[in-house]
């Protein structure tokens, strides 16, 4: 039985609007080597000049992530001969990362256990990302667009012990990094991708050899990489052999990873201080603008949203899962509760509209709750449909058909009701008139169900008496209030 150690190298595209050392647009998929200049292409005499906003991005992570930032930090080359990299270094940080020493609490459930577990970050720094290259047969293509995007790498400690938890780290993360609004957290265009570092051992005996798969672009795949890992260094161990301090890739086809090249170290690097820029100090305007750029994260807010509003966890958690659909959630529930309802009563119809009929749209349409903002459904219209609903102004049916008059319409839940006339039917000679007309249509039934009462048998009348008010019902488009419809058929099935 072996102990095994995972750490993660999580890099994420923060999303300013130029590169982190030039002037450059970042964007993904634009036509090749479109948004290049002398600097990023690292041409003999050139300056960078730091990203001010790539810098206060990055701290802002740090500081979610429970980090220092130091009084001051710099950036050094890292010696990086590939032909992904024009300049053939890397400006990084090494000595002095922007956050350090920070921790991350990891709540959720693996299989049928909940888990809690700290995981320590060692450090947060800011980088320049390097190119882009297409492999197509014998031919290499280079697309220098992404060289110089302001890439931040996030290093835990090696606190997680499997592939589930590794995973569950991504997703936290992900989620952190789309609230703060920093990144975009798309793995599939590269905008968030992970290295893993994982090393087995017996227990009590620390860490092991540490091999890394390199460049896992889905929360999966570090997974399965992981585990299977795990299992590889675990069968070299029982057959006495050692295991290779490595660098392997994860392939999917094969479901299995694969050597890449030995595994470099710092020294490898020949890191030195980058003499073009000078040392960040953070005075106090810059950390007031990191602080204020902070925003309440998913976990913390789904728990607040469990013991304030009365919602279920589950509920919580998929309301919280992107900030728009949480923002707009609170905003609904601020206006119904001005509109008289309880918080407790009115969230969790809210989040039930939510997470049911709107995200049945929402998944029409091919967007999540991020995108709600798409639709024609402001706050103050969901809010004032949970209202009509609450009130037994109008049935849940009625309500349905309401709201894709609303999204369709794009007009007040409100007047749709009055001008259709959809309004509960609560006038008893009107129903009286529908339910004689149900009578005459249904009076085998009705026959029956006055057999059945003067029989005693209970259950055969409950059945065709919710038979007969459901026909009133259909005949008044579901306007009838159930009340009075079943009193009254109940009444005519008790007459003499």
């Amino acid at each position: 039985m072996y102990q095994s150690f995972i750490g993660l190298e999580v890099h994420i595209h923060l999303l300013t609007k130029t590169k982190v050392f030039c002037g450059c647009r970042s964007a993904f998929g634009d036509e090749p080597n479109t948004n290049v200049c002398p600097v990023c292409m690292g041409y003999p005499g050139v300056l960078p000049s730091l990203n001010i906003e790539a810098m206060r991005m990055g701290c802002t992570v740090a500081r979610a992530l429970n980090c220092r930032i130091p009084e001051k930090t710099w950036f050094e080359r890292k010696q990086y001969f590939y032909p992904d990299m024009p300049k053939n270094y890397q400006i990084s940080q090494f000595a002095s990362p922007l956050g350090q020493e920070g921790f991350i609490d990891l709540e959720g459930r693996i299989g049928d256990r909940e888990i809690t577990k700290r995981v320590r970050i060692k450090e947060c720094h800011l980088e320049e990302d390097a190119g882009k290259m297409i492999h197509t047969g014998t031919v290499s293509l280079l697309d220098y667009n992404r060289a110089g995007v302001a890439l931040l790498e996030i290093v835990s400690e090696p606190d997680m012990e499997t592939g589930e938890e590794a995973e569950l780290f991504i997703h936290q993360l992900r989620r952190m990094v789309r609230y703060l609004g920093v990144c975009d957290g798309n793995m599939e265009e590269g905008s968030l991708r992970a290295d893993a570092n994982v090393s087995i051992n017996f227990p009590g005996r620390g860490l092991g050899r540490k091999v890394e798969i390199k460049n896992l672009n889905s929360s999966r795949f570090v997974r399965l990489a992981l585990n299977y890992e795990i299992g590889r260094q675990g069968e070299a161990l029982d057959a006495g052999k050692t295991v290779v301090q490595e660098t392997r890739l994860w392939n999917e086809n094969r479901d299995q990873t694969e050597p890449m090249r030995q595994k470099e170290n710092a020294q490898d690097y020949r890191y030195f201080p980058e003499p073009d820029l000078p040392i960040f100090r953070a005075d106090p305007r810059f950390l007031k603008s990191v602080e204020e750029s902070l925003v309440e994260l998913p976990l913390p807010r789904a728990r607040r949203f469990e013991r304030d509003f009365g919602l279920s966890q589950e509920q919580a958690e998929l309301v919280c899962e992107e900030k728009e659909g949480a923002d707009y959630f609170e905003a609904a529930l601020d206006l119904a509760v001005k509109r008289g309802l309880g918080a407790k009563t009115a969230a969790p119809k809210i989040a039930n509209w939510l997470l049911q009929d709107v995200k049945h749209i929402l998944n029409r349409q091919g967007l999540s709750l991020a995108g709600i903002g798409g639709l024609s459904l402001s706050p103050a219209r969901l809010a004032s449909l949970v209202g009509l609903e609450e009130s037994g102004a109008i049935s849940v049916k009625i309500a349905k058909r309401t709201l894709e008059a609303v999204i369709g319409e794009d007009r007040d839940p409100e007047t749709i009701v009055r001008d259709r006339r959809w309004e509960i039917l609560r006038d008893p000679v009107e129903i009286a008139g529908v339910l004689k007309a149900v009578a005459a249509a249904e009076g085998k039934a009705l026959a029956e169900a006055r057999d059945a009462a003067a029989g005693g048998n209970g259950k055969r009348r409950q059945t065709l008496t919710a038979f007969l008010v459901g026909k009133v019902l259909e005949r008044t488009g579901g306007r009838a209030d159930p009340r009075i419809a079943g009193a009254q058929v109940a009444a005519l099935i008790d007459l003499p």
